[in-house]
Parts: C-alpha cells; structure tokens; sequence
C-alpha cells in the first residue's frame, strides 16, 4: 500500500509539473482534475465496496480529468470570444498573463511596451 501511495502522488506531481503550459486552459485543468480525482476516487475506494483503492484513484483521475478539460475548453472558449481590449491610440493590447499587464507591439520597430510606454523584455 505505501508503494501505490508513493506511486499516486509522484504521478500527481508529473501531471501539474506538465500542466505548465502557455497553450489554454484544457492541459492545466485536466491535470488538476485527474489529480484531486485520483486521490478522490483512491480515497473512497478504499473506504467502501471492496476496499480497492487503486480501481477508485483510476475511476477518479478519468472523471475528473474529463471534467477539468472541459471547464479549461470553456475558459478559453470565453477568452478567445472576448472583445478585443484597444488603448487610446487604437492599437490592440494583448494580455501577458505572467505579470498581469497588456501590452501592445510598435508596428515600426516589432517591440514590445506594457501600456504605459515601458519597454517589455521577454
């Protein structure tokens, strides 16, 4: 049993490790989901029926990896539906998710500026 636990929170740790994308939504909340199901579903196999934890923890990671999925779908759904944010220039602002800040990109030059005109390095 100490081996199945180890083994459950390493592959839990694996999946949020991979959920570190920039891509959307559906990876990060389907690792997050099949994690918090595994140990769900492991916790209340063991506690009813047969007392299989590992069926439960299986059972579990597939629900809510299905189910974080499509709520990350639907995240980014909305976020691609979004109007697009203008500063008063007109220029598109793009979000920059990691600092919390827009930007926008100089047409003339291809660099980059938060909205208050400062110079943003990447």
């Amino acid at each position: 049993m100490t081996n199945f636990k180890f083994l459950a929170g390493a592959g839990a740790i694996a999946l949020m490790a991979t959920a570190c994308t920039q891509t959307g939504n559906v990876e990060r909340n389907a690792a997050m989901g099949a994690a918090a199901g595994a140990v769900a579903g492991g916790v209340i196999g063991n506690n009813t029926g047969s007392g299989d934890a590992q069926t439960g923890a299986a059972i579990g990671a597939v629900v809510g990896g299905a189910g974080g999925a499509m709520v990350g779908r639907e995240q980014d759904r909305a976020q691609r539906e979004a109007p697009q944010r203008r500063d008063a220039s007109g220029r598109p602002l793009y979000y920059e998710q990691s600092s919390g800040r827009y930007y926008y990109v100089d047409q003339q030059t291809g660099r980059t500026y938060y909205e208050n005109g400062q110079l943003r390095s990447y």
